[in-house]
């Protein structure tokens, strides 16, 4: 696919080296924009293979600036924890009924997934409708658990989930162009803590491979994989 003249000044702009993270955030500033307010993505190539269980790279965090997204939220729990989910903001709050929803008319109008342990038996039915777009709710990533409210909090208030992919690269949003260089490197320097303590302890040789960080319609910059 042809490139669009605004990429081409844009790719222009980027030299084949690698920047520290500071120099690569003023010249994203300085690159031609889009005409919205463009996500700012991390690619982390890690140096483990993700096809091992012991060399798994899976968490949250909640960012500190948030991710500039505004995410709906679907919880199943009944009783005292579906109205703590309502109460905390959930957008959705329901059980079989939601479950019955998405099985039946392929609903799929929410960002995130929040369940209580109970719920899980009877979620499994849908499970091939929301595993292959992320929404499965899993414990690891704190959206299997009683504690509905904190939850929902967290995905307000810009949780991300980092996990690798086949080709043991984890991909993620920090934010948004709009939020400045400061900002952006604050949500960046939490995310590549957690992942850096993250590491697997089957892991063996460089940890981090590479970083390239970009923006939705921008060419990757390659930033210092120095933790």
């Amino acid at each position: 696919m042809k490139n669009s003249k605004r990429m081409n000044e844009a790719k222009a702009q980027v030299e084949s080296r690698v920047y520290d993270i500071e120099e690569a955030l003023e010249l994203m500033a300085k690159l031609p924009k889009a005409k919205f307010d463009e996500s700012v993505e991390l690619h982390i190539k890690l140096g483990v293979d993700s096809k091992q269980a012991d060399q798994q790279v899976r968490g949250t965090i909640v960012l500190p600036h948030g991710t500039g997204k505004s995410k709906k939220v679907l919880v199943l729990a009944k009783g005292d924890k579906a109205a703590a989910a309502e109460a905390a903001g959930a957008d959705y709050v329901g059980d079989d009924d939601m479950i019955a929803k998405i099985a039946n008319e392929g609903w799929l109008d929410f960002d995130a997934v929040v369940a209580t342990p109970d719920m899980m038996p009877t979620l499994g039915r849908v499970a091939k409708i929301l595993g292959p777009k992320g929404l499965m709710p899993n414990p690891k990533a704190g959206t299997v658990t009683v504690d509905t409210a904190k939850a929902v909090n967290d995905i307000k208030a810009g949780k991300v989930e980092y996990r690798l992919d086949k080709n043991n690269i984890i991909h993620t949003s920090i934010g948004k162009v709009s939020f400045g260089t400061a900002k952006i490197k604050e949500n960046y320097e939490v995310l590549l803590d957690a992942i850096v303590k993250a590491k697997p302890a089957a892991a063996k040789g460089t940890y981090l491979k590479s970083i390239a960080i970009s923006t939705t319609m921008g060419p990757g910059i390659k930033i210092s994989a120095k933790a």
